[in-house]
């Protein structure tokens, strides 16, 4: 029979909620009657009935333009209740009137006593049909727990009760005093109690839902979340919301910036407005993890130019298409081009630069993958090395004012060519800000990103979803970590504030080993570590040994004392840096040594220059290990033979 009346047409449901909104009003005028009169067998008389007859019709039409009829039963809201009241107080009055004026007895009380009533009634009817509807489907949810009893946690919690796939049976909060109450008749539990929460309601899965100004501390919050073994998710920030870019019910797994152990580096945005304002600026490598990203923050200042440079014609693409949405649906009147090139053709930068007036460039373009480069060494250095340099006489030549080079940890103390590669980009532009002083040059030197390409975070979540194992590939493996978003604004700050030479570094607060971020990840997604004490848990993580010019621990200065900023988060270390002269003599050798495809060459001339390079083996170069050049190799200054392992 219910699912019946749930089957009609939205036409027939509405005539059936009319009917019995009118068999309500009429039994709450009888009742108010029969209470007021103490008659338990009340019959109204003629002018009686007239007037319940006239409150009921009036009541039914004020309920119409009320738009009472229009609310969907199951997804009722607090609105809904509001139009009940007012077309209740205005029946009440109406009946008033009514008496009054066609001189019928109305004691002053039963309007009161009708109005309760038919609050109770009308409201009442359509509470238990919301209530029958909704049990069902709660039945097939999952039971889930919010952590966070603010205004986000409730935003959730009403979304997700209209949803099909979760069901809130508990909130968690962190403020003691908020123990036990009840939010939207769901229970409240202090964090100390979360256990006992989630076996008492059979919670399989938590999600935070914090609000933005809680000044929680995450790292902690997880590490008392952790030993749940249930999968910990979250929900969209505030500022994804504000934008249209999320809504608050799209859960997502946890970001791992949570475990970062530090607040997010917040950039100085008057001064970085500033600096990009009305200007014509260049990115490199603008398809890339960090070159995209650096885009879309740059784009959100307004420039007058945009240029987008990149040799991935598909990257470029799509960069391309999502920023000129971007440009249109906020109105940002900003110019985009996307030009196609390569780093290491100086005369197609220089004429890029020229013909659209460049006045800053961020140069992302860069090969980082550690194991890659150190595959393909000439490729490696002639793009991270003589790309940054051609790159930088082009910005000189075509009068550019501000140039700022993208770097990275793996430049200090360097066991790999790629950090190698980096620390020479570094000296390049250090002996070009030596040289002349047109063109501020300014190196931000960062830690791994999280979620760029090649993160071990993506990389670490699809081996779990999977079934594992999870590859680490040493124990003691540490690494400092940062998100793009702000990796980028580091970018854009210390582009904002060099004055020629600087190497910017950010305070990224404590180093993340490796092992324990699997670990948590692991444990964040419900899952246990299978290990040889715990046979019967889920993800084993494997150790597959340290990969070629990979090495435990990175560094983020070469020099010990750091000079601070006017960015409280952000460091400068003036390294040590070579002459103009020998910066032009040391690339003149590497460009005869990578023509002449010499890898041992480019490895001892990296490791002469003051990069502070001492690679942990041999060449690997995968090309120079299987070609003929590894049988040896004559040097004409000292007739020594070089030979290497096959």
């Amino acid at each position: 029979m219910f699912d019946k009346f749930l089957n009609l047409s939205r036409v027939h449901k509405r005539l059936v909620s009319v009917f019995a909104d009118v068999i309500v009003l009429f039994f709450a005028l009888w009742a108010a009657f029969s209470l007021r009169l103490e008659q338990q067998f009340w019959v109204p008389d003629r002018g009686q009935l007239v007037v319940s007859s006239l409150t009921v019709v009036f009541t039914i039409g004020v309920f119409v333009r009320l738009g009472l009829y229009r609310a969907v039963v199951r997804y009722l809201s607090d609105r809904a209740f509001i139009t009940v009241i007012s077309g209740v107080v205005i029946s009440s009055i109406t009946l008033i009137l009514l008496g009054y004026w066609l001189e019928v007895l109305v004691p002053r009380s039963v309007p009161i006593i009708y109005g309760a009533l038919a609050f109770i009634f009308v409201s009442g009817t359509r509470m238990t049909v919301r209530m029958l509807v909704n049990r069902p489907r709660r039945r097939n949810k999952e039971f889930v727990a919010i952590v966070g009893a603010g205004e986000t946690g409730l935003q959730l919690a009403n979304a997700l009760d209209q949803g099909m796939e979760y069901h809130p049976t508990a909130f968690i909060t962190l403020t003691k005093a908020n123990h036990r109450a009840l939010i939207n008749g769901i229970p409240v539990y202090d964090i100390s109690h979360i256990e006992k929460a989630v076996r008492e309601h059979r919670i399989k899965r938590l999600l935070l839902a914090l609000d933005a100004d809680s000044g929680i501390d995450r790292k902690r919050l997880l590490k008392k979340l952790e030993p749940l073994a249930i999968p910990v998710q979250t929900v969209p920030t505030m500022s994804e919301l504000v934008a249209g870019q999320a809504r608050i019910n799209d859960i997502r797994d946890l970001e791992l910036e949570d475990l970062l152990g530090r607040d997010p580096v917040q950039p100085d945005n008057a001064q970085v407005a500033n600096s990009l304002y009305g200007r014509s600026v260049l990115v490199t490598g603008a398809g890339g993890s960090i070159g995209s990203e650096l885009c879309r923050q740059i784009i959100r200042h307004r420039p007058g130019r945009l240029v987008l440079f990149e040799q991935s014609e598909f990257s470029l693409y799509a960069i391309e298409r999502e920023l000129q949405a971007l440009n249109q649906i906020e109105g940002l009147g900003v110019e985009i081009h996307a030009l196609l090139g390569s780093v290491t053709h100086r005369r197609r930068c220089e004429a890029v630069m020229r013909s659209f007036a460049i006045e800053t460039v961020y140069h992302a373009a860069a090969y980082k993958h550690v194991p890659l480069v150190e595959h393909n060494v000439i490729e490696g250095v002639q793009n991270n090395v003589f790309g940054t340099f051609h790159v930088a006489e082009a910005a000189i030549a075509a009068g550019v004012q501000r140039f700022v080079l993208i770097s990275t940890d793996k430049a200090v103390r360097p066991t790999n060519v790629m950090g190698a590669s980096k620390r020479m980009a570094e000296l390049v532009l250090q002996g070009l800000a030596q040289r002349q002083s047109d063109t501020i040059f300014s190196m931000v030197r960062f830690g791994n990103v999280l979620g760029s390409s090649g993160s071990v975070v993506p990389l670490f979540r699809d081996q779990i979803r999977d079934g594992g194992p999870v590859t680490v590939t040493h124990p003691d493996i540490i690494r400092y970590f940062m998100t793009i978003p702000e990796a980028s604004q580091l970018v854009l700050q210390a582009g904002s504030m060099g004055l020629g030479g600087e190497v910017f570094v950010l305070d990224m607060g404590e180093p993340v080993k490796i092992a324990d971020l699997a670990r948590k990840m692991i444990h964040l997604m419900g899952l246990m570590e299978k290990t040889d004490d715990h046979p019967g848990g889920d993800i084993q993580i494997i150790f597959s040994g340290l990969r070629p010019g990979e090495k435990l621990y990175e560094e983020l200065l070469i020099g010990d004392n750091p000079q601070g900023t006017a960015h409280p988060r952000i460091m400068m270390a003036r390294e040590a840096s070579m002459a103009w002269e020998e910066v032009e003599q040391t690339l003149s050798r590497l460009m005869k040594a990578s023509q002449d495809f010499d890898c041992f060459e480019v490895v001892e001339i990296l490791k002469a220059a003051p990069t502070g390079f001492a690679p942990n083996g041999q060449v690997a170069d995968l090309v120079w290990c299987n070609g003929d050049h590894r049988l040896s190799i004559v040097s004409p200054e000292n007739e020594k033979v070089r030979r290497f392992p096959g």
